[in-house]
């Protein structure tokens, strides 16, 4: 098997790329990853420092970037975003929310501004942005949107109360929408990642937890942010992953295996 034809499976050249939450440390290897397919890539957050610094990442290694701020709770502002991604090319061919936080409170002490705040980031941003950038590419009939979800889509895990519920939900709105853009050629599928050293995992895991988690973990690891971009890529990618919608791919290192 040749290498030209890997890259004509899940080569981007041409696509424009939109990575929700690119800022952080997830999201950025997820745009580093797209770039180094072929894609231009529009790095998007509310913290602007963090984005130019992932749009220099990505130009130092000959990678297409550019950046805009935004704010996933607010769905003008999301549109602001779409406009801006268009500048490329004239088009969004792929969406990714990556956008997320957390708060490692027990259930009594999280508070109800709490819950608010992570719902309006995680979910609602979630649904605001399938339904902004979704229409675009109905409207053109083709397109792909990868949202990140959590092993706490599926199972509880204590003290992210706020956080498993809104990706529970992130994970339901995914397989709602794929359903109901089944004839569109706008697939929607959700990654689902264990334990990563994302800042809000290091502010949360204390070393006792950290030990039970990867005791708990096959693989018996954190794993390394880059270690999603293969997913991401196939679930993208109009050849390799073309007949793939409503599905959610775990990438947990076993742990989602172990509790079942």
């Amino acid at each position: 098997m040749s290498s030209e034809y890997l890259h004509d499976l899940f080569g981007l050249d041409g696509q424009t790329a939109v990575v929700i939450g690119g800022g952080g440390v997830l999201g950025g290897a997820l745009c580093r990853g797209l770039a180094a397919a072929g894609a231009h890539v529009v790095v998007a957050d509310v913290a602007q420092e963090a984005c130019k610094a992932r749009v220099a990442e990505i130009e130092q290694f000959g990678g297409k970037a550019s950046w805009a701020l935004v704010d996933v709770t607010k769905r003008e502002s999301i549109e602001s975003l779409l406009e801006e991604a268009k500048k490329p090319t004239g088009r969004c061919d792929i969406l990714v929310n990556a956008a997320g936080v957390n708060n490692g409170t027990p259930f009594l002490e999280h508070t109800e501004e709490w819950w608010d705040r992570v719902m309006a980031i995680n979910l609602k941003g979630t649904f605001l942005a399938c339904q902004v950038f979704g229409a675009h590419m109905v409207e053109r009939g083709e397109g792909a949107i990868v949202n990140i979800g959590s092993v706490t889509s599926h199972l509880p895990l204590s003290r992210v109360f706020g956080y498993a519920a809104s990706k529970a939900g992130v994970l339901s709105l995914t397989r709602n929408v794929a359903d109901d853009f089944g004839t569109t050629g706008v697939r929607v599928n959700c990654i689902c990642p264990g334990f990563f050293p994302a800042e809000q995992n290091r502010k949360l895991l204390t070393q006792e937890r950290t030990d039970r988690i990867i005791q708990g973990t096959p693989m018996r690891r954190f794993g390394e942010p880059e270690e999603l971009i293969g997913a991401l890529l196939l679930l993208v990618s109009k050849k390799a992953g073309g007949f793939i919608t409503g599905t959610s791919v775990n990438v947990d290192g076993g742990f989602m295996a172990a509790w079942l």
